[in-house]
Parts: C-alpha cells; sequence; structure tokens
C-alpha cells in the first residue's frame, strides 16, 4: 500500500478495525483493533511507509475508558459546558461528553489523522464534536472542562502539560484526568475521584485489567 488518501485512510481504518463496545463503556461503540488484528505489531517503519504514526486511535486505552465511565455515570461534570478532549485519540472520552450532555465539545489530537478515525466514531454514536489537529498545549479557548485521558507517560510531555493544566485551573477550567498508574503522573495537587478496574489489551498493557483512577486537578 501507497502513502495514504483520505479515501484509502478510512478504507484502512476500516480494514484494520472493528465496531465495538470498550469493555468499561459498553455505551459508545468506536472502530478499534481487537486481538484478531495486527495492527499495533506492525512495525513503525512500516506504518510510516504508508504515512501513519502510530495507531494510538485504534485502541481504548485504560485512561480514557475509566474518564469516559466517569463522565458518563456524572454527567454534571460537563453537562451544559464546553468540554476539550484532550489527546482525543479515537474520540471514546469526547462521545461520552456528548453522550452527556455537554453543550460543545472539541477532541484534540496532536496527531492530524486522528480526524479520520472519529468521523466514523461519530457516526456510529450519532454524535457531533469539533476536532482540533494541531498542539493546544498552552491554549486557552475559554473552555470549561478539560478532559485528560492516559496522557502521562512519557516525562517532557508531562513537563509541558502541567504548567498549563495549572493556568487553566487557576481561572477556573475543571481539569479531569484518567490515569492507570503511568510513570509520570505527578504526586501531589490531584484529588481522587474515582477508582476503576478497567480490561485492557494485554499485547499493549502486559495486563488484562489496569487499576484506573480518575483524578480532579486540585
Amino acid at each position: 500500500m501507497t502513502g495514504l488518501t483520505p479515501k484509502s485512510a478510512k478504507k484502512f481504518i476500516l480494514d484494520n478495525t472493528a465496531l465495538m463496545a470498550p469493555p468499561h463503556v459498553p455505551e459508545v461503540l468506536l472502530h478499534l483493533a481487537d486481538e484478531a488484528h495486527d495492527l499495533w505489531l506492525r512495525t513503525e517503519e512500516e506504518l510510516a511507509a504508508i504515512g501513519l504514526p502510530p495507531p494510538f486511535w485504534a485502541f481504548a486505552w485504560a485512561g480514557g475508558q475509566g474518564l469516559a465511565r466517569y463522565v458518563l455515570d456524572h454527567p454534571e461534570t460537563v453537562r451544559g459546558r464546553r468540554v476539550l478532549d484532550f489527546a482525543s485519540g479515537s474520540g471514546l472520552v469526547a462521545i461520552a461528553a456528548v453522550k452527556a450532555g455537554a453543550a460543545e465539545v472539541i477532541a484534540a489530537a496532536i496527531d492530524p489523522f486522528c480526524e479520520t478515525p472519529l468521523a466514523p466514531n461519530l457516526e456510529a454514536n450519532a454524535v457531533e464534536a469539533q476536532f482540533l489537529g494541531t498542539d493546544c498545549v498552552g491554549a486557552d479557548d475559554g473552555w470549561d472542562v478539560v478532559l485528560a485521558g492516559d496522557v502521562f507517560y512519557d516525562k517532557a510531555f508531562a513537563d509541558r502539560l502541567l504548567p498549563w493544566f495549572a493556568r487553566l485551573r487557576a481561572r477556573g477550567a475543571e481539569i479531569l484526568v484518567g490515569d492507570p498508574g503511568r510513570a509520570y503522573l505527578p504526586r501531589t495537587g490531584l484529588r481522587s475521584l474515582a477508582v476503576y478496574r478497567v480490561p485492557v489489551t494485554r499485547v499493549l498493557e502486559d495486563a488484562e485489567v489496569k487499576r484506573t483512577t480518575v483524578w480532579r486537578l486540585a
């Protein structure tokens, strides 16, 4: 397969995923790579050859599942509010926020390719959200709530996020983080809202269940 075009990208997604509900969020349908697909096992070089960054969008990560579960169980968190789903990936958390009654949802991902899988995922759930395909760290568009699932996996990234989150929180935004114990989760300044045992893909996590906490930035 040569470089992806918009048409071939959609076909690639549909050929390499299946429409299913993440185990911890059965209310949401997503096009996900399951154990029968080898998408994640393909080498980075092979994916790069067709113009595809690592396919984080093809999996329902534990932090996102926990955060989506919390939002659906506590719709008052987002109801009637402007919400940024940061590092949206598949759009799981964004879709949950729409279903929970958010007034407006922006699904942000630094990888602009994520817009391609997001569209059929939104369609499968009969919801609408905007896509922001740029690096929005440091920006402030007046969001009432920022949702961030599984974002503390890299030290350099975490070091960029924390001052940004702190500035947004200082002016009144709610910052909620879903995290399954990633290495660079801050040890202070967070309040636990809920803890879940989230089923995950063993090939990615070397586990079948991850203890996942939803935190609020204090």
